[in-house]
């Protein structure tokens, strides 16, 4: 009786009907809605996994303030998820809290002739509510793949430097006019404020550009280079 038993046993193992089948993945394909110049925006939702494809562009904000001339290569900075990413379809990707992780790779200095700092970071990690930690690769979304100023910061200093030499300038003609004759001030101003003004844009045009500067909160959209997976919430 044993023997029989033993060899039933024997014969169900090999049909595999003591197996217990795999849960198969279901597949669909939903979107995100973060930036419309995206290069892909599709993420593969399963039952076990949500894969966001690379070519996605997130939104991440600053969890610290950060001024360029302060840091230098090889220093972790760190970003938060302003709210929670989900796709168009209603699917959540990374909950609110989540934390990136990103390694500066490169600083460059601001440069004569008013050439801004240009700052080269990778974001490499996702930390997760609940510290579990995914391992991404992306980049800033800008057309150099770099942070830096933008032009009304630029345009910003060369204002103020051609108001100051400009204030400057009427000041030293008005001088000049009032010593020999004071009726002739007008012409000092007349005089002295575009000269001012001509030498404050020259000197606001030649001098170094712009460290760059973020404050907490401001955000930055970041492209990915691979893709990346979150489990499913149970």
């Amino acid at each position: 009786m044993f023997k029989r038993l033993m060899a039933l046993l024997s014969l169900i193992s090999l049909m595999g009907l003591n197996t217990i089948p795999a849960i198969a993945e279901t597949c669909s394909i939903e979107h995100l809605d973060v930036h419309k110049k995206a290069p892909c925006n599709e993420v593969k939702i399963t039952n076990v996994r949500r894969t966001v494809e690379k070519g996605n562009v997130l939104e991440f904000a600053f969890d610290e303030k950060f001024f360029s001339k302060c840091h230098q290569a090889g220093e972790l900075i760190h970003f938060v998820v302003p709210q929670a990413l989900y796709t168009c379809e209603g699917t959540m990707i990374l909950p609110c809290g989540t934390k990136i992780v990103a390694e500066i790779t490169n600083i460059e200095k601001p440069k004569m002739f008013n050439k801004n700092a240009r700052v080269n970071l990778v974001f490499k990690q996702i930390v997760l509510p609940d510290n579990t930690c995914i391992d991404i690769k992306a980049r800033p979304f800008t057309k150099d793949g770099k942070l830096k100023e933008g032009p009304w910061t630029t345009t910003g200093k060369l204002f103020l430097s051609t108001l100051t030499m400009g204030i400057v300038g009427a000041g030293a003609g008005v001088g000049f006019a009032f010593i020999p004759n004071p009726a002739k001030l007008g012409a000092g101003f007349a005089i002295g404020i575009p000269v001012g003004c001509g030498v404050g844009l020259l000197v606001g045009l030649i001098t170094p550009g712009c460290h760059y500067k973020a404050k907490k909160g401001e955000t930055v959209y970041a492209i990915l280079i691979d893709e990346f997976s979150v489990c499913a919430a149970k």
